[in-house]
Formats: structure tokens, sequence, C-alpha cells
């Protein structure tokens, strides 16, 4: 039995399957390119099953080798499965922004509406009242702070001014941008801030230091009666939204 084992030719199948487990291992934690690496290891994993079988049958020679391969394809699969998840994460953040965490009003006096009342309900953040602050779980905080209806422009048109502040909680930089924020009418039309000519206080754009605070005002035109804010400019729902009228 032995002697029948050690002149049985070597298996091809489970070279190439240890072959293909390599090349699909070295490329299985590159976006895109991992996706042919998962049927590169599924192809080496068949490959090399069949090589075992045949070996543990005295057919062919080469079982350690047909064993690394299937090892090595089950390694890629896995990796390719867990990097396509954090690819997966990754994206979805970048389009959507970072999810609401909290929802919480600044303290306000006698009134009670106005209270801290420390994090709310997070899954509440749509029509929101003026001086509600919402936190994001990447730890930057938003709040419309106030809303001024009685700005005229250059043209005499009137506009809907609102303050917002920008606050950073986290341990890492945080953006603010104006584009960040749209503005929306009775029927439903949303549109981005609109230029006014007599404000050195308009919201731009730039990167706050942990701590750091960033107060400006957006202005919408007259007849706007929800400020949105959208925590990834790329994503195309509001993270929240705050009642004007």
């Amino acid at each position: 039995m032995d002697a029948s084992r050690s002149h049985a030719p070597r298996s091809v199948m489970g070279i190439v399957g240890l072959v293909l487990a390599i090349i699909a291992a070295a490329t299985s934690f590159m976006p895109i390119v991992n996706n042919f690496s998962f049927f590169l290891a599924l192809i080496s994993a068949i490959l090399s099953l069949v090589a075992v079988i045949s070996c543990a049958r005295g057919k062919k020679s080469g079982k350690g080798v047909a064993i690394a391969g299937l090892v090595v394809s089950i390694i890629s699969i896995v990796v390719v499965l867990a990097t396509q998840s954090m690819y997966s994460a990754a994206i979805d953040d970048a389009v959507n922004g970072p999810d609401v965490s909290g929802v919480s009003t600044q303290q306000g006096g006698d009134d009670p509406s106005k209270e801290d009342d420390g994090a709310g309900d997070a899954s509440n953040t749509q029509n929101l009242a003026v001086g509600t602050s919402i936190d994001l779980e990447s730890g930057l905080s938003v709040t419309v702070d106030a809303v001024d209806t009685s700005i005229v422009n250059y043209d005499g048109s009137a506009l809907v001014g609102v303050q917002v502040t920008y606050v950073n909680n986290s341990d890492n930089s945080a953006e603010y941008n104006m584009y960040d924020w749209k503005g929306e009418d009775a029927q439903g039309a949303q549109e981005n801030s609109t230029f006014f000519s007599d404000d050195g206080k308009e919201l731009s754009s730039g990167s706050l230091a942990p701590g750091g605070t960033k107060t400006g005002f957006l202005y919408f035109k007259e007849g706007t009666v929800k400020a949105l804010y959208f925590s990834s400019v790329l994503s195309d729902d509001a993270s929240a939204s705050w009642s004007l009228a």
C-alpha cells in the first residue's frame, strides 16, 4: 500500500488548487478585485477537496499540498466576506453619514419645553422645535438656535435666516458645511440656501477640532417652513428637520 502511494502520480488538482488559493488569499482584501477572489477561492476549495479525497484513496500523492490548498482557500473565502462587509459599511457611512444617536433641547429658563432633557428618542428626528439639538454617532452635535423672518435681501426679496450651531464632542476633527442644509417650503420643494449680501455671519465650510464650536446663519427664500440637515452631502434623506413656522 505504501509502495503504491509512493509511486502514485502527484495530484495536479492539489497543485492547481494551492496556486489558486494563494492568488485568492493575496487579493482577498482588495476592494472590487476580491469579488473575483471569492470565486477563485471557491474553485480552489473544490479542486483541493477532490485532490484530498483522491490522495486518501491512494490514487494520487501530494495530500499535504491538497490540504494546504483547501485550508488557504477557506481562509480566503472568510477574508473576502469579512472585508466586503467592512467596505460595505464604510461606503454606507460615507454616503448616508453617521446616524442620529440622541435628541435634546436646550435649557431655557422657566419654559418646560426648553429644559434639557438629555438624550431623547433618536428615532424622532423630524419636525423638531427650534432650540432642539441632535447628537450624531460621530460625536457631532447640531442645533437650530433661532429663526429670523424679518430679513430683506439687496433685491428686496424676503429671506428666512436660520442660526445653526455645530459642537464637536468627539476626539477627532469634524466637518461643517453649508451644503449640509436645505430649506423646504409648504409644498415640499427643497432648495439650498441662498446668498445674503449684507451679512458676514453666513455659515461656510470647514473643520472643527475636538471640543470646537461653530455658529453661523443660513438664508432661505421666503416661505421656507423647514430646515433640513443631512449628515452627508451625498445622502438623499435628511437626518433631521426643524419646523421654522
